[in-house]
């Protein structure tokens, strides 16, 4: 097993045993790791290296070994839970970016359920990392990523109707985190 799944170091080393196969994928998790790192100042600092993990981590049930569900955030979070990654990990990727509405869509809600979500800071920050980043690692606004995922999706797949419900509640994450970081952008000006 890797170093510690909730350090960037050890979940970097997890992802990059999975998914550097799945192309795509791969960039778009590097970037979205990139993305965190950046997005670090609007968490507590305590918290800063868990985003990063968990960043590294949102997408491994894409891994052709891990499916069971074919359901990513749930195949990741119960990959990560046989690894003995700590709950925390293991609950932030399996309600990365709004997996609950893609759940409800595939009929799986009572088994992310057993993942309590948990609305903070932190999740937001996870969301704006992943919904500001295009599917080959491409800086994205939020707008233009979603619009991305409507048309890669087909109009009345389980991802196209996830994503159209999802759109309000991932968008008001990616706005709490943009003002989380102008307020620390703001606060540090201040302390110069």
């Amino acid at each position: 097993m890797p170093s510690a799944l909730d350090t960037p170091e050890g979940a970097a080393e997890l992802a990059e045993s999975l998914l550097p196969q799945l192309g795509n994928r791969w960039l778009h998790t590097q970037a979205v790791a990139e993305r965190a790192r950046e997005a670090a100042p609007a968490v507590s600092e305590g918290e800063r290296n868990l985003l990063v993990a968990a960043a590294w981590l949102h997408d491994i049930g894409y891994a052709p070994e891990l499916r069971e569900t074919g359901f990513h955030p749930l195949d990741g979070a119960r990959y990560l839970e046989s690894l003995g990654a700590p709950a925390r990990v293991v609950r932030l990727v399996a309600h990365h970016s709004g997996a609950v509405y893609e759940a409800e869509q595939r009929g799986l809600a009572g088994e992310l359920a057993e993942y309590q979500r948990e609305d903070s800071p932190l999740l937001d920050a996870l969301i704006y990392a992943d919904m500001t980043t295009g599917p080959a690692g491409q800086s994205f606004d939020f707008d233009r990523r979603i619009d991305e995922i409507l048309v890669r999706y087909e109009p009345g797949s389980e991802v196209h109707t996830a994503i159209s419900k999802a759109r309000p509640y991932l968008g008001a994450a990616v706005a709490r985190t943009r003002e989380r970081l102008a307020n620390r952008s703001d606060q540090g000006a201040n302390d110069s």
